[in-house]
């Protein structure tokens, strides 16, 4: 009976532990919803979208990773920090700013499957076929939803 007990203790603790997933699938949308740049650089497209120059710091970057793990349960400080970016959740290409409620941090496991979608929309933005705010809900359902990332992908070079 003894064997018994330890066993399935063994087996709940691995189960709970392939449960935990060590890293953010998509943004946490309660600190990560996404912001527009209300500081713009420059004007880009035939839109004339607000443009922001890429600036987030290693502290914030830092910052980032510790609300993500401290807040939502996550490993991404012991994991290798190489396999991580912090990602701008709507992308400065598309008007997305550099304050912290647009960035969280990114595993390379997700990003090889939305990375592809931001130069499509930029391109599509910049020949005036896609407006910003198609853009902006093209690019959050494909991080929320990765598994639609192929056919949103698809659509816009379609377009």
């Amino acid at each position: 009976m003894k064997n018994i007990v330890v066993i399935l203790s063994l087996l709940f603790s691995v189960t709970s532990f392939a449960e935990q997933i060590p890293f953010p699938k998509g943004p946490e949308r309660q600190v990560t919803p996404g912001s527009l740049c209300n500081a713009p650089d420059q004007r880009r497209y035939p839109e004339q979208i607000a443009y922001c120059e890429r600036h987030v710091d290693t502290r914030l970057k830092n910052t980032i990773i510790d609300t993500y793990d401290r807040q939502f349960g996550y490993r991404i400080g012991t994991m290798k920090r190489g396999a991580f970016k912090i990602d701008h959740l709507i992308p400065l290409c598309a008007g997305g700013s550099n304050d912290v409620t647009n960035l969280w941090p990114q595993h390379e496991s997700v990003y090889k499957i939305t990375d592809p979608l931001e130069p499509e929309l930029c391109d599509k933005m910049s020949l005036g076929k896609l407006k910003q705010s198609d853009a902006v809900r093209l690019i959050l359902q494909a991080k929320l939803n990765l598994e639609k990332a192929p056919e949103i992908l698809a659509y816009i070079r379609s377009l």
